[in-house]
C-alpha cells in the first residue's frame, strides 16, 4: 500500500479549526486593530429554520454539554492541551494506514484544537479571565421532541459548536470503522521498525 503524507489531513484539520473559530468570534464579537464587530448578546437566539435550528449564544465553562469540572478548570485546560498533542502525534503516525483510520482521528483532533483555543486564550483575548480559564463558545441549537429524564425536561439538544460537531462525527466514524483503527502498539512498533531500517 502506498504511504500517503499526513500533511493533507493536517491541512483539513486547520481549515476546520479556522472555520470553527471564525463562527465563534462572529457570534461572540471582536475588536481587533480598530475593527469592531459587536456579535450577539449572551443568551440571544436567532431562528434559522423556525424553531428547529437556531443560533443561540451560550458559553460553556466546563466539558461537553456544559458538564462542570468544579475547581479543576485549569486541569481540564491542561488535559485538553496534552490530548490535542497526543492526537496530533497519532494522526501523523497513521500515514501508512487507510483513510478510514485517519479521518476519524483528524476530525477529533480538529475539534479538540478548536475548543482548546477557547479554553486557553479566550479569557485573555476578551479580558474576562486568566490564561487557561476561558469559556467555550457554543451557538448551534437544534430542537428535539420534549424528553423528560430523571425529572428534568429537555426541549432541545445541548447547544454546541463546529468543534463539537467534528468530535461527534469523528467518534461516530471510530465506532463504525473500529476494525480499521490499528492498536497504538502496532502503530508505534511499525514506526520504530522503519526508523531502525
Amino acid at each position: 500500500m502506498q504511504v500517503q503524507s499526513s500533511r493533507t489531513y493536517f491541512i483539513i484539520a486547520i481549515i476546520l479549526v479556522i472555520f470553527d473559530q471564525l463562527t465563534k468570534i462572529a457570534v461572540k464579537g471582536f475588536n481587533i486593530f480598530g475593527i469592531e464587530h459587536t456579535g450577539m448578546m449572551l443568551g440571544e437566539s436567532i431562528p434559522l429554520i423556525g424553531d428547529f435550528l437556531r443560533i443561540t449564544f451560550v458559553e460553556n465553562e466546563g466539558m461537553a454539554f456544559g458538564i462542570k469540572f468544579g475547581s479543576g478548570k485549569i486541569f481540564l485546560s491542561l488535559f485538553s492541551v496534552i490530548a490535542s498533542i497526543a492526537l496530533g502525534i497519532f494522526l501523523h503516525k497513521l500515514k501508512q494506514y487507510s483513510l478510514f483510520a485517519k479521518i476519524p482521528i483528524m476530525l477529533i483532533f480538529a475539534g479538540a484544537i478548536g475548543n482548546l483555543i477557547d479554553r486557553v486564550f479566550y479569557g485573555v483575548f476578551y479580558g474576562e479571565s486568566p490564561l487557561f480559564y476561558g469559556k467555550v463558545v457554543d451557538f448551534i441549537q437544534v430542537d428535539i421532541p420534549d424528553v423528560t429524564i430523571f425529572g428534568s425536561t429537555y426541549t432541545h439538544w445541548p447547544v454546541f459548536n463546529i468543534a463539537d460537531s467534528c468530535v461527534t462525527c469523528g467518534v461516530i466514524l471510530l465506532i463504525l470503522f473500529h476494525n480499521k483503527i490499528p492498536p497504538l502498539k502496532e502503530v508505534f512498533r511499525k514506526m520504530d521498525v522503519k526508523q531502525e531500517l
